[in-house]
Formats: C-alpha cells, sequence, structure tokens
C-alpha cells in the first residue's frame, strides 16, 4: 500500500496551487490537441510518406481507437499504480512515443506509435481533472473545473494551427517532437508538487476477456473501415474475416459483459433510458462534427490551394465562439431543460453544416471560415449540458462509470466517422467525375477554344481534367457536409428520447 493518502492531505495553496494547476491543464491540454493537431498535416504527413491521403487519416483514427480503449480502464489503473504514478508515467510515456513518432519512417511504424502515445494518453484527461479537484480547496471547486474545461475547449482550436503552422515553417514530424518537452517538464514538475497526494493503491483483478473481447471488435471494425475501400470491401477475404471478427466479438462482449461481476464496461448504465438517449445524440453529434471537421482541412490543401497554415486558421474559427459562448452556456444548463439547450444546439450545427454543402470553388477565406466561426456558436450547448443529462440519469454510484462509457463512445465515434467520410468522399468523388465526364465538351467545343489559344491536345485534355476532378471534389464535399447535416439534424431529435432530468448530476468525474 501508498503510505499516502489524498483525503488526509491539504490543498496546496499561493504559487504552489497554480503551478501544479499549470502542470495539470498542460497535461490536458497536450492530449486533446493532439486529437486534432493531425488534422490540417495529413496531406503532409501523406506526402511525406508517399501514401494516399486517405491512408494518412489512419494517423488520426489509429490515436482516437488506442485512447476509446484505454479510457475504460483508467479506473483500475488508477487503482492499481496510485492516482500520481499513473499521471506521471502516462506523460513521461506520450512524450516518448510523440518523439517516436516524429522520427517514424513509414506508415506503419507511424500508426504503432499512434496507437501506443494513444494509450499512454487516455489516463491523463480523467486523471488531469481528478487531481485538479484534489489539490483545489473546496471553495474553489468551480475554478478547478473552469481550468479544465477551459484547456478542453481552446486546445481543438489551436490544434489546427499548430500543426498548419508547424508543417508549413519546419515539417510534420515537429507536430509530435513540440509534445517531448512539455511531457517531460509536466511529468518531474508533477512528481514533486503532486507525490503527497498519491492515493492507496490495491491489487485489483482485471476484467481480462471483457479487455480482449473489447479490443477484438474494436480493432476489428476500425480496421474494417479503415482498409474496407483500398481491398474492394467484401470481395476481400480479410475484409470479409475482420466483418466477422467484429460481429462475433461485438456480440460476445455484451453478453460477457452483462453476466460479469465486475466488468472492464459496465453496460448496466445503459437500463437508464437519458443515458442512452444522451449517448445516442453524442456519438451522431459528435461523429457528424468530427467527420465534417477532418474533411475540410483536406479540402481546403488538396483542391482550394490553401497552405497547413490556412487550413488551420479556417479550421479552427469553430472553436473561439465556442469558448466565449461556454460559460453562458454552462450557466444555463442548470436553469432550463437542457433537452431544449442540445435541441438547439445541435440543430444549430445541422443547419450551419446544410449551409456549407452549397460550398463552390470560387469561395474566398472568409466565405469558407465565416460559417464554421458562427457553427462555434451551437457546441457549447451540445456539450455541457449533454454530459449534465447523461449522468443525471444514472444512480450516484454509476456517476464514473457512466462518464468513463461516455467518453468512450464520444472518441470511438471520432474514429469510424473519420474512416466513413474519408472513404465516402473518395468513391462519391470518383461517381461524381463519372457522370460529369459524360456531359463535358460533347461538341469539342471547350477543346477547340483551348487548342486555339496555343495549347497542344494534350495540354487542353489536362486543363479540361483538372477543371473535372476540382468539380467532381466539389460536389463530393457538398454531398458529405449534407449527409454531416442530416445526421447533426437526427441527433437533435434523438435528444427528445430522454426523460426531463430529476436533480443535477456531479460532472466532475465527466471526461
Amino acid at each position: 500500500m501508498s503510505s499516502a493518502n489524498p483525503s488526509v492531505q491539504r490543498p496546496l495553496t499561493g504559487n504552489m496551487l497554480w503551478l501544479a494547476a499549470l502542470v495539470l491543464a498542460a497535461a490536458n491540454f497536450m492530449v486533446v490537441l493532439d486529437t486534432t493537431i493531425a488534422n490540417v498535416s495529413v496531406p503532409n504527413i501523406a506526402g511525406g510518406l508517399a501514401v494516399s491521403s486517405s491512408q494518412g487519416t489512419y494517423v488520426i483514427t489509429s490515436y482516437a481507437v488506442a485512447e476509446a480503449i484505454i479510457v475504460p480502464l483508467t479506473g483500475w489503473l488508477a487503482a492499481r499504480f496510485g492516482t500520481v504514478r499513473l499521471f506521471v508515467g502516462s506523460m513521461l510515456l506520450f512524450g516518448l512515443f510523440s518523439m517516436l513518432c516524429g522520427l517514424a519512417g513509414s506508415l506503419e511504424t507511424l500508426v504503432l506509435f499512434r496507437v501506443l502515445q494513444g494509450l499512454a494518453g487516455g489516463p491523463l484527461m480523467p486523471m488531469s481533472q481528478t487531481l485538479l479537484l484534489q489539490i483545489f480547496p473546496k471553495q474553489k471547486a468551480g475554478a478547478a473545473i473552469g481550468l479544465w474545461s477551459m484547456t478542453t475547449l481552446v486546445a481543438p482550436i489551436m490544434g489546427p494551427i499548430l500543426g498548419g503552422t508547424l508543417c508549413d515553417q519546419a515539417s510534420w514530424p515537429w507536430i509530435f517532437y513540440i509534445n517531448v518537452p512539455i511531457a517531460l517538464g509536466c511529468g518531474l514538475l508533477g512528481w514533486n508538487l503532486l507525490k503527497r497526494y498519491q492515493s492507496q493503491t490495491a491489487k485489483l483483478r482485471i476484467d481480462v476477456a471483457g479487455l480482449a473481447l473489447l479490443m477484438l471488435w474494436v480493432a476489428s471494425l476500425q480496421l474494417m473501415l479503415d482498409k474496407g475501400k483500398e481491398l474492394d470491401w467484401f470481395g476481400s477475404p480479410f475484409i470479409v474475416g475482420l466483418a466477422i471478427a467484429a460481429v462475433v466479438g461485438f456480440a460476445a462482449f455484451l453478453i460477457w459483459e452483462l453476466t460479469e461481476a465486475q466488468p472492464i464496461v459496465d453496460l448496466r448504465v445503459f437500463r437508464h433510458r437519458g443515458f442512452w438517449a444522451s449517448v445516442l445524440t453524442i456519438s451522431l453529434a459528435f461523429g457528424s462534427f468530427f467527420g465534417a471537421t477532418v474533411l475540410t482541412p483536406q479540402w481546403l490543401q488538396g483542391y482550394m490551394g490553401y497552405t497547413a497554415t490556412q487550413a488551420g486558421y479556417a479550421t479552427a474559427m469553430s472553436g473561439v465562439l465556442a469558448v466565449m459562448v461556454a460559460p453562458i452556456a454552462a450557466k444555463l444548463s442548470t436553469r432550463l431543460d437542457p433537452r431544449k439547450l442540445v435541441f438547439c444546439g445541435v440543430m444549430w450545427l445541422g443547419c450551419v453544416t446544410l449551409y456549407r454543402s452549397f460550398s463552390s470553388t470560387d469561395m474566398g477565406f472568409w466565405q469558407v471560415a465565416l460559417p464554421l466561426l458562427f457553427q462555434g456558436l451551437g457546441m457549447p450547448f451540445f456539450f455541457v449540458p449533454l454530459t449534465g443529462l447523461a449522468l443525471s440519469s444514472v444512480e450516484p454510484a454509476e456517476v464514473a462509470s457512466a462518464a468513463g462509457l461516455m467518453s468512450f463512445m464520444r472518441t470511438l465515434s471520432g474514429a469510424f466517422a473519420t474512416s466513413l467520410v474519408t472513404t465516402a468522399w473518395d468513391d462519391k468523388a470518383n461517381y461524381n467525375h463519372a457522370e460529369l465526364a459524360g456531359m463535358v465538351d460533347s461538341g469539342g467545343d471547350a477543346l477547340r477554344a483551348l487548342s486555339g489559344g496555343g495549347l497542344s491536345d494534350g495540354a487542353a485534355w489536362g486543363t479540361i481534367e483538372h477543371a473535372l476532378q476540382t468539380q467532381s471534389i466539389m460536389l463530393s464535399t457538398n454531398q458529405i457536409f449534407w449527409l454531416a447535416g442530416l445526421s447533426f439534424i437526427v441527433a437533435a431529435c434523438a435528444i427528445w428520447l430522454a426523460p426531463k432530468p430529476g436533480r443535477v448530476a456531479d460532472t466532475s468525474q465527466a471526461h
């Protein structure tokens, strides 16, 4: 057993308190940042490693899936090794795997190290929140949650900007190298400042079978979604095998977890209608949001002539108003029916995304960025009250399990949506190209005009083909935005499946 018990430790005060708070906030900021910093970097990574952009998105999905899988294990890891040891160990491992990501010379090794980076980073979000609440006096708990929430909101804004700038000014490995000094500094400072808060440890049994089944079906399904297009979907025995493994693994996982006394994922919380309705809403809405967010910089860099930095600034616009409106959303969520706030927030996201489905190739920067800026108004009214609604729907003893499960589903939906969006984007572009090809210059007028302007037949055909490809991608992008907008609207309606909450939940365990 560890000798220190946080329950008898006094909260920190003065400069020590704010230094420790800065360390914990920086840790949370870094992990959340890494979920978006690679979004604008995918074209650079794909070019540097000589793979397609759709394969480059494996860098995003591998990290998200690994992070999702480890979240349900956080409670067991904290009990086994202690909260402070887990936090510091995760920080140092995150820094190590970040460095290895930057050194990777092939897509396979980069994806491997991104998986390990995700596994190391997963516990840092809940642990940073838990330790913040321990080091702050009870009367300042609101300040602790506010600080943690602000880093969670600001990091996704900074990710695309920082990723784009580093790719343009240095090279893509620097989006990973930048984590190394932060992780090392936070790890060492964190141990010195927080070791007195080390929790008691115990040798608890772990649901090994449940963990193995969880990894089996999640990994099989994600790999199927990532590799399906490349291997011609169910024309490939490998994809068929992955599909069978995912279905059988998921069925076995459900049966095992519902009958296990100490399950790794407590699926029994789904018996609460308010909880499953909230999880359904957040899965649909976050998948739509994250899929569109991953697609935007690829479209801007690949077909609109944007640099990584310019694409980063445009993408980051969605978080600017979100940060400003978040305190208002938090206040209103304690006074109004949260279902109304969630419905309005998600419906707003849907309407803006539907508006974006009328984009064109001659749009300027602000025509791209302004809809994203105003989209941010809806984000806090989606995340903040939805978390409270979900956790108020379960028993007090189930809040920690419910929060972990909600985080798992949110992260997983983002990974799945990324694969589905990039695959559908390519497929629809190919279909649009084939449709447009039969309609373009059937009389040969454009070819003759270009040839008359001094271009050779080959150069003239190349010009026509470039215009054809650009329009095909634009149509495909709009079609994806249209589908994402409809998904938002379905998610907004799904929240009414939840009953009106009867109590206010303690959301301090949400992550």
